[in-house]
C-alpha cells in the first residue's frame, strides 16, 4: 500500500472520507495492516525473502517482481503460482507464505512475523472497526506453549530408555505388512520422509489399490515428498483414522515423533490384523 492509503488509517476525517468514497460498501468488511506495523523489520524482510523467491521462481520468464501490491495483485505476475485478485497485502502475504511454504519448505523465512490489523466494517449503523493482531508466519513460541503432551511427548521426554523398544514394536508391525511388498523398514527417521512406504502401508492395512499416478513412486525432490506425505495424511484423515494436526514437513524433514504419531494411527487400528 502506498503512503497516501496508510494515511487514511491516520486522520478521522480522511477515514471518513475513504469509506464515502464507496470502497468499502454497506455490509461489506474489509481488513487491513495498520500503519504502526508499516515499518515492522521481520515484514520487511519477510517481503524481501517472498519476493526474492518468485524472482528465482519466474526467472526464466523474465519476470521482475519489484512490489508485492502493485506487481502481483492483477494475477498476471501469479499465473505459475495463484492470481491475487485485489491490492491486499495482508492476503498476499498470507497466500505468498503458502505457496512458498509448499513448494520450497526449506524456504528461510522469519518466524513470527506479526502485524497489527484493523478491521473495517461500514454497517447501517454507521462505522465499526476491530483492532486485531494477526501472525504471517508460523507463531512457534503460541504453538508450542498450547501444544498438549501426549504417550510421546512423555516417551521422548521422560523414557527415553523405552524409546528403543517403541520403535522396534513399530518396525515389527510395519514390516509385518508391506514385507509382502518385498520392502525392508529399518529406519523410521528417513525411510518415511518421502511418504511411499506410509502410502503402501495405508493401501495395505485399508485394502485398497493406490494408483501409480496419483503418487510419486520415487520422489525426486522435496516437493514430490510433501505431495506424497500430505496424501498419506488425507487418505487417514478420510478414513477417520486421523484427528489430529499434523504438519507433513515435519515427516519430511525425519521428525521421529510426528512420524510415530501418525504410524500409531494405524497401529492402534491394525495391530491385531494378520498379514
Amino acid at each position: 500500500m502506498d503512503s497516501d492509503f496508510l494515511n487514511v488509517f491516520t486522520q478521522p476525517a480522511a477515514l471518513n472520507q475513504f469509506l464515502d468514497e464507496t470502497v468499502i460498501a454497506q455490509g461489506e468488511k474489509k481488513k487491513f495492516i495498520k500503519p504502526t506495523s508499516s515499518n515492522n523489520p521481520k515484514l520487511e524482510e519477510l517481503k524481501s525473502v517472498l519476493t526474492d523467491w518468485i524472482n528465482t521462481t519466474l526467472k526464466e520468464e523474465h519476470i521482475v517482481v519489484r512490489s508485492l501490491e502493485e506487481d502481483l495483485y492483477d494475477g498476471l505476475v501469479l499465473h505459475h503460482l495463484l492470481a491475487i485478485l485485489t491490492k491486499d497485502l495482508l492476503s498476499t502475504l498470507h497466500l505468498l507464505v503458502a505457496i512458498a511454504k509448499h513448494f520450497q519448505p526449506n524456504l528461510a523465512m522469519p518466524p513470527n512475523v506479526q502485524v497489527e490489523t484493523i478491521t473495517i466494517e461500514n454497517t447501517s449503523r454507521g462505522l465499526k472497526t476491530v483492532n486485531a493482531v494477526e501472525y504471517i508466519t508460523e507463531n512457534k513460541e503460541n504453538s508450542e506453549a498450547q501444544s498438549k503432551d501426549d504417550a510421546f511427548d512423555e516417551l521422548f521426554s521422560r523414557a527415553p530408555d523405552k524409546l528403543d523398544a517403541v520403535k522396534k514394536v513399530f518396525l515389527q508391525f510395519v514390516n509385518q505388512h508391506v514385507g509382502k511388498l518385498g520392502l525392508n523398514v529399518k529406519d523410521i527417521e528417513s525411510q518415511f520422509a518421502d511418504g511411499v512406504i506410509l502410502l503402501l502401508l495405508i493401501g495395505q492395512l485399508e485394502g485398497y489399490f493406490l494408483n501409480l499416478r496419483d503418487f510419486f513412486l520415487t520422489p525426486a525432490s522435496s516437493t514430490e515428498m510433501l505431495h506424497n506425505v500430505n496424501l498419506a495424511l488425507d487418505l487417514l484423515t478420510d478414513g477417520g483414522l486421523l484427528n489430529f494436526s499434523v504438519n507433513s514437513e515435519d515427516i519430511v524433514n525425519g521428525d521421529m515423533k510426528t512420524t510415530m504419531r501418525v504410524l500409531y494411527c494405524l497401529y492402534s487400528k491394525y495391530k491385531t490384523k494378520e498379514t
